[in-house]
Formats: structure tokens, sequence, C-alpha cells
């Protein structure tokens, strides 16, 4: 591959920011148009009945969203993978784009394969290509930036900006193409727009430097007949557990809750015992632990906005708009709406605070306070029957929604890839995603117990609880400024 002229560190021809950035926005918008395109059909499709209208594959709701909860999971843990893959195997450009191209496969599955054989091979090749896409992308994006430079959070909002006017576009085509053709036509419609992706990211990534090829800590030849031999054992593993009726979909995401908490912790000792560390780099990994876990808080609650929000929207929801029903998958797209409008006024915000702006964990304690107002304002239409809520309520809650992610999301992005130690750089990425499937698992499990019955302790349980962890984060930042050692 041949590397640009210009310095990316130094390069401001993208607004200021160096062009690769443009390019990972691109592959950003189309990688997550097709995420999120089939993220929304996917709940309605799973539940859904067989013999109706709009065929899907009748599960109950309760087993869709946990299914849905589960499969977001399992996107971020392999991101543990796909970063893994980069720090030993391919550096982190390369993974990015062999990845995209499974995700691209993944869609096309899922247009052509039919009931639960187009499910299953479709969202694992989905899952492993986004969970590729996510942490190396991110790694990447680091690597434009100095260690130090004031544009890193502001080059993040742009960046998380890229994802969100994927994560709009998607679901409105596919929503439109779902209530006209049928789901797979939509599934395909995703299929394409991964391709177009694929064919502009391929075009610029001369404008991404060296560094993002390099592969930081190789895997010794004499070691990847060890590391297929687990690959496989696992894959063996998972499979008779399947067979034996222990991994059933209605548990999934249980179970994905487990292995996520195994694996962080497994994670953290590996890092915090790794001789190759530095006391500044320890220091700054134990500072993450307490954001970790608010993290996870966050995105159990955040992560509900595409099984119980949008089971909410489906029915509670009153979608008419001058006589004509809005497709329920479009309540996705409100959510990118603010923030596509909110994160250059947020990266402005930063950009102009400097050094005064609100530290890392200010904003993570801010936005799980959002998180948990926005749960708290569905109390007033709790325990109502049928369409009653209006769709200005929703909007009005998915912008404390948006409001929060902005907060948390592309700071805790920024974060780790400024306190990642030299020789775990994607990997440290990774251990970010794996909190984020940490709480989207969770936010599949949570799902479970929600029904129009209990809205007002649902609803009302999930705020307060979100809030107080706000809190709590407050109370520990100034000990975890001190373990970050430097970088707020």
């Amino acid at each position: 591959m041949s590397q640009t002229v210009t310095d990316p560190r130094t390069d401001r021809a993208f607004f200021g920011h160096p062009r690769g950035l443009a390019n990972l926005f691109g592959v950003e918008v189309w990688e997550r148009f097709s995420f999120y395109g089939m993220l929304a059909c996917l709940t309605l499709y799973l539940y859904y009945a067989v013999a109706g209208p709009d065929p899907g594959l009748g599960l109950p709701k309760a087993t869709a969203a946990s299914l849905v909860g589960a499969y977001g999971g399992l996107v971020y843990v392999s991101t543990i993978a796909g970063t893994w893959i980069a720090d030993r195997v391919l550096g982190a450009e390369r993974t990015l784009f062999f990845s995209a191209v499974l995700v691209m496969i993944g869609h096309i599955a899922l247009a052509i394969l039919p009931g639960f054989a187009g499910v299953g091979a479709g969202l694992a090749c989905v899952a492993l290509g986004s969970g590729g896409v996510k942490g190396n992308a991110t790694a990447v994006v680091g690597t434009l930036y100095a260690a130090n430079d004031d544009r890193r959070d502001a080059g993040f909002s742009l960046f998380y900006m890229g994802i969100n006017v994927g994560a709009l576009l998607g679901p409105l085509l596919t929503g439109l193409t779902r209530s006209t053709l049928g789901f797979h036509y939509a599934f395909g419609v995703a299929a394409v727009g991964m391709a177009i992706g694929l064919i502009q990211y391929t075009l610029g990534r001369a404008n991404l430097g060296g560094e993002a090829s390099i592969v930081p800590n190789p895997l010794p030849r004499s070691r990847w007949i060890i590391v297929a031999s687990g690959v496989a054992l696992i894959a063996a593993a998972v499979a008779v557990l399947v067979t034996l009726g222990v991994i059933t979909p209605a548990n999934l995401s249980t179970i994905v809750v487990v292995v996520c908490g195994i694996a962080a912790a497994a994670y953290f000792a590996i890092l915090l015992t790794s001789r190759k560390l530095t006391a500044v780099e320890r220091s700054r990994v134990q500072a993450f632990i307490p954001l970790f876990l608010a993290n996870a808080a966050f995105w159990s609650l955040f992560q509900q906005y595409f099984t119980v929000v949008e089971i909410y929207a489906d029915h509670r929801v009153d979608k008419h708009l001058l006589g004509w029903q809005m497709p329920t998958e479009w309540v996705i797209s409100f959510d990118p709406i603010f923030v596509i409008v909110l994160a250059p006024l947020f990266a402005l915000l930063w950009t102009t605070l400097g050094s005064r702006q609100p530290s890392t964990p200010i904003k993570f304690a801010l936005g799980n306070v959002g998180i948990g107002l926005a749960f708290l304002l569905f109390l007033p239409w709790a325990a109502g029957t049928g369409p009653s809520t209006p769709l200005l309520a929703v909007v009005l809650i998915v912008l404390i929604f948006a409001t929060g992610e902005l907060l948390i999301s592309p700071i805790g992005l920024s974060l780790t890839t400024k306190i990642s130690p030299k020789v775990f750089r994607s990997q440290t990425v990774a251990l970010y995603f794996l909190s984020v499937a940490l709480g989207t698992a969770m936010s599949g499990s949570l799902a479970g117990y929600y029904s129009p019955q209990h809205e007002a302790l649902y609803f009302g349980g999930l705020g307060a609880a979100a809030i107080v962890v706000g809190i709590i984060v407050v109370a520990m930042s100034p000990m975890i400024r001190r373990l970050m050692a430097g970088i707020s």
C-alpha cells in the first residue's frame, strides 16, 4: 500500500483535521448504514408472525429482544478478535478492510437465505466483521493524532457524526423497503450500502499513513497452530452447548453477559500484570476500571433503543403523520438525526473550552444521568393502552438519549486511544468495546422484564439506577483523574 507524503499528524486538509479522517468517516457512514439498517428491521423480523401480512419468524417478543441484545453484545465482543488480529497479525488498517468484506457477506446471507439459516449465517458474519471494523477504525483514527493533540476529541466527535449519518440513512431506507417489498429486500439494501463503503475506502487508503499498517506485537509463527487450535475448540464447545440446549435464544443474552464479565476480568488482569507496561501505563489502565463499569451501565439502557423502545414504538406510539403511518424502523433514525445536529456543536464546545472542558469522568457521569432522565420521561404514559403515546414525546425522549450518548460514547473512544499501552493499542480499544458488549447484552436480558403492565416500575427503576451511577462516578472522579496520570 502506498503511503501519503503528508504526515497525518500535521495534516489539516479536512476541516482542520487529517484527510485520512475523511476516508474513515466515509467507511463508517456506509458500514453503519448497513449495520443499523439491518438492526432496525431485525427485532421486527424476529417477532412478526410467520403468516402475517409482513412475514417474520414468529418468536416471542422477550426472546426476540434477548437475541438482539445478545447479537449486539457479540458484535462488541468480536472486537477482541478483530483487534487481537490487528495487534498480532495484520495491523489495524488491513484488518479493518477484510472485516468490512465479511460484513458485506453477512448482509448478503440475510438477504438471500430464508428463515433461521439466513439469521444464523448472516448475523455471525456481520457480528465478526463489525467487531473488526469498529475496534480498528477507532484505532486508526487514533494514529492520525499525536497523544496530546487538542484536536483529538473534536476529531472523534466528527468521526462519531459519520457513524450517525449512516445510522440515520440505514433505517430510513431499509424501513421503507421493508414496508413496501419485505424484510429480505431490506437486508439486500444493507448489503449494497456496505459494498459502496468498501469501494470508497479502497480508493482512499493511502491517506491513512504508515503507522496504521504496523503490527505492534507480532505473533511468532510457532504459536499460530496453538491459536488456531484454541479457536477450533471454542467453536466446537459452542456447537455442543447449542446442540444440548444449554445455549438457547431465550438465555443467550445472559450467557453473553457472563462471557463478557469473565473476558473483561481476564483482559484487565493481562494488562495490569504485563511486564511490557510502564508504571504510568498501568496506572491509566487502573483508572479505566470504574469508567468501564459506568460505560456498561450506560449502554445497558441505551441499547434498549433497538429492543424495548422499538417494541414500544411499534405498539404504543401514534405514528400517523398527515394520514400516513410512518414505518416503525424510522424511530431508530431519530437518534442519529440529533447526533448529526449536536455532534459538531459538542466538537466546537470541546475545542473552544480546551483545557477548561469537563474531565472525562465527569462526561461519563453526565452521560449516565442523561440516559436515566430519558427513561424517566416515559413515565407520564406508563401503563397506557394502544398507540396512545404522542410521537413528539418519543422525539423528546430520543433527544435526551442522543445528548447522553454524545457525552459518553465519542469521549470513551478518544479516552481509550489516550490511555492505551503502546503494545496493546488496538486491544485497549477492544476493552472499551467489551464494556459496550457487556451493557448491550445486559440490555437484552433487562428487556425480558419489560411489559406494558409494568412500564412505570421498569422505566422508573432503570432511570433512577442510571442517575445513581452518574452520582457515584462524580464522587470517584478525583481518584480516577489521579490514576489517569496527566490525561484529562
